[in-house]
């Protein structure tokens, strides 16, 4: 799922930051639509990070663990050994026994929120070098997402050379306040991620540590009539073809001429009220 989870990624915040300009009348400057929307479509896959693999043949593992190559494999692989032992450490009597830690800690609402809050804690401590950093890495996730097949014919070391190139470029119109919403971006893309294997059949255990039906880490999912196979036919066909377009949209909606346009012709159609009362 990660191209499917990389797009939603993007359509959150783009939707969210057109519904705050249609509403508030605050846009974003390119740039920071830029930044936001590439950092949260990335951390739309970090939470698969949980997902182990062979890391010195480089394989198996889910697209998030592949984006660097050996080292991102390794960094899986410790993760998935840690939400293990979370798993085992906290689980009830009636929570089954685990053999690897995919789908437990990584894949809560708790996590999202730590790690928003952790990347918004550095940013403001120490500014520009961690929004360099964050912007690259997940920068890199979105790119192994999006573009999921072109960047697996690539290979990680483009992928890598790419994301590089763009945080330079960044950097050298980074502003000195930096980006205040970085985390809430990245936490967005970790709770997108939790949305999209929610409405599968496996199902996540989004409210840890809270008990339901005896079981601290219930899987919560959607009614098996309506719930998504991972990978198969509907969101290849259906869910992400959506989910481009939706973006398409909402990136569109970010050029004033087109909001002007749009609200001409919302005059057009309604009359203009300062002319009626007159």
């Amino acid at each position: 799922m990660g191209p499917t989870h990389a797009t939603s990624g993007a359509v959150a915040w783009l939707a969210g930051a057109g519904l705050v300009t249609t509403v508030a009348g605050y846009a974003q400057a390119p740039a920071e639509l830029a930044v936001y929307t590439s950092v949260c479509a990335g951390a739309a896959l970090l939470p698969d990070l949980d997902v182990k693999g062979k890391v010195f043949r480089r394989r198996g593992g889910a697209t998030a663990a592949r984006v660097f190559g050996v080292p991102s494999l390794a960094l899986a692989n410790g993760i998935e050994w840690l939400s293990r032992g979370i798993y085992n450490l906290t689980r009830s009597k009636s929570d089954p026994r685990r053999r690897n830690g995919h789908r437990t800690f990584t894949h809560t609402i708790a996590f999202a929120a730590m790690v928003g809050a952790l990347v918004s804690v550095l940013v403001h401590h120490f500014g520009r070098p961690v929004v360099l950093a964050v912007l690259f890495f997940t920068l890199a996730l979105a790119i192994r997402g999006v573009m999921a097949e072109w960047a697996r014919t690539k290979g990680w070391l483009v992928t890598t050379g790419i994301s590089g190139a763009v945080t330079l470029i960044a950097f050298a119109g980074l502003p000195a306040a930096g980006y205040p919403l970085l985390g809430v971006a990245v936490g967005l893309g970790c709770l997108v991620h939790l949305i999209g294997d929610l409405i599968t059949h496996q199902g996540v255990p989004v409210l840890w540590p809270f008990k339901i039906r005896g079981r601290r880490w219930y899987m919560l999912t959607t009614p098996t009539a309506i719930s998504v196979k991972a990978g198969g036919g509907f969101e290849r066909a259906v869910l992400l073809p959506g989910l481009t377009l939706a973006a398409c949209a909402a990136a569109t909606w970010q050029v004033p001429e087109i909001q002007e346009m749009a609200g001409s012709v919302a005059e057009s159609l309604t009359g203009d009220p300062a002319e009626a009362d007159s």
